[in-house]
């Protein structure tokens, strides 16, 4: 990093320290790029060390592909996706970046919405009324059909998968079926039209939308933490239209490789393109 860019790094990470302080109310917007930072990588060295044998056996190149590989039996996609459900849900991450953007906003008035499936906010002490997580939990199964809207925590029995998996294959009598008509379970992970939406969903999803309502007018800061272009409609474009209705608003992107604001809110936007692990540290640091 030049002068040039610590010195904008610098003028940015004050403007969004300025925006915290000041903020009536903060929503927080996180995508993948906010558990890349924390460490849960799902390529590279950590696939590697994680995966080696599936590596190996299916030639698998990466945590996210490798949920779409057509396993040949059961037994086996059981076994890959548990131990992807332990390490990416049950495990703690890598670094706290969540516990650090936990202290920042755990005194003021917010709420987070986030696409990522990973349980984080909530291992870091965010409180569940707080929180919207809308594509999923990979702690939470679901029917496969689905033959009802209903979700299953999955712990004891991903634990025991893992525990007990032999050459890449999980015990037949270890395979999850649907408790109601017998049918193959499946992860509740929003990936086609047979997503179950349960009453948890729906409470969340009222308590996001009764808080964007309560806050549209106000000195309202939109946090926006590692959002990409997959899903830009969830976090991303809903962020810019309330900024852009919202004269006292602000809008702030901190993602490594993908900041960016459009020209319409160009003037009350802070974009920080930096490590966001980094960037939450020198705010708390602050």
């Amino acid at each position: 990093m030049n002068r040039t860019d610590t010195a904008t790094y610098a003028h940015e990470l004050d403007r969004l320290r300025t925006a915290l302080d000041e903020a009536s109310a903060i929503v927080v917007g996180a995508g993948a790029g906010l558990s890349t930072a924390a460490g849960l990588t799902y390529s590279g060295k950590r696939f590697e060390r994680l995966f080696g044998d599936f590596i190996a056996r299916y030639g698998l190149r990466d945590m996210y592909s490798a949920g779409f590989y057509p396993f040949p039996t059961l037994e086996e996609q059981w076994a890959y996706w548990s131990r992807h459900i332990w390490y990416n849900r049950y495990e703690p991450a890598p670094k706290d970046t969540y516990a650090v953007l936990h202290d920042l906003v755990r005194n003021r008035n917010y709420f987070a919405i986030t696409t990522n499936v990973d349980h984080q906010f909530q291992r870091a002490g965010f409180s569940k009324s707080r929180l919207f997580y809308t594509q999923g939990d990979y702690g939470l199964w679901q029917c496969s059909v689905p033959c009802h809207a209903q979700t299953y925590d999955n712990r004891d029995a991903v634990e025991r998968m893992v525990r007990e998996q032999k050459g890449c294959r999980i015990p037949t009598e270890l395979v999850p079926h649907c408790p109601v008509c017998g049918k193959p379970m499946a992860m509740n992970l929003r990936c086609d039209d047979t997503f179950v939406e349960d009453a948890g969903w729906h409470a969340a999803q009222e308590c996001y939308a009764r808080f964007l309502d309560a806050h549209e007018t106000g000195r309202v800061l939109y946090l926006e933490l590692g959002v990409g272009a997959n899903t830009p409609v969830i976090i991303k474009y809903p962020f810019w239209r309330r900024v852009l209705e919202n004269p006292e608003a602000t809008y702030a992107c901190l993602n490594f490789g993908e900041a960016f604001a459009p020209r319409e809110i160009e003037g009350r936007s802070i974009v920080i393109n930096a490590d966001t692990d980094r960037v939450l540290r020198d705010l708390a640091r602050g």
